[in-house]
């Protein structure tokens, strides 16, 4: 299962996971608040993995701070293998405005991503990113432009899957495509979707 972007509310109820298919791993591409994140950790008994968005809204407010979601696993710059699959995580975005929490730099998405692709050497399923690669799913204004760097790590080590967030439905994407240069199959995670690799 993917989710991204919204707390849908068909995922977001009490009866939650009735009318699901069994599934094998939750991957969060971001822009998900920390309750929602323990929420389908609580429900589903399988490996929640997410990478942070550019609103930093994933943590939880309690007693006099904010704490990172429990049962769930932050795969930022890491290599995880879970249910038979290996997940590379790249959270946030191309910076768009300065102070921006989730932003980074051309130069920072180029280093993270070339070290992501060396522990990623021995190849990857899944590249669980919150923003889009270049190409169709990038968003029309600045903030939501694809990532370049993204597109190379693809071209380098070929995921089978790419999953993104950040691109919400109001722009009319297509939900999927087929990368031409690396083979991928690009999905936008928005709202929640079931998937097989």
């Amino acid at each position: 299962m993917i989710v991204a972007d919204y707390v849908h509310p068909f995922v977001y109820r009490q009866g939650f996971p009735q009318g699901v298919p069994q599934v094998d791993a939750v991957l969060a591409a971001g822009d998900l608040p920390g309750y929602y994140l323990e929420f389908i950790a609580t429900k589903l008994p399988v490996p929640v993995l997410y990478v942070p968005g550019n609103h930093a809204n994933e943590y939880i407010n309690e007693g006099d701070g904010r704490i990172l979601p429990r049962g769930v696993t932050n795969v930022h710059g890491r290599v995880v293998e879970v249910a038979g699959i290996t997940v590379a995580g790249w959270g946030g975005v191309p910076r768009y405005r300065d102070g921006g929490e989730g932003q980074y730099s051309e130069a920072q998405a180029r280093w993270g991503l070339r070290v992501l692709a060396m522990r990623a050497r021995r190849g990857v399923d899944v590249l669980l990113t919150h923003a889009p690669p270049t190409g169709p799913h990038a968003g029309l204004d600045h903030a939501h432009r694809g990532c370049a760097a993204l597109q190379t790590f693809m071209d380098r080590r070929h995921p089978k899957v790419v999953v993104h967030g950040h691109i919400h439905e109001y722009e009319g994407k297509k939900l999927e495509y087929l990368d031409p240069s690396s083979g991928a199959r690009v999905i936008n995670a928005y709202g929640y979707r079931i998937i097989e690799l």
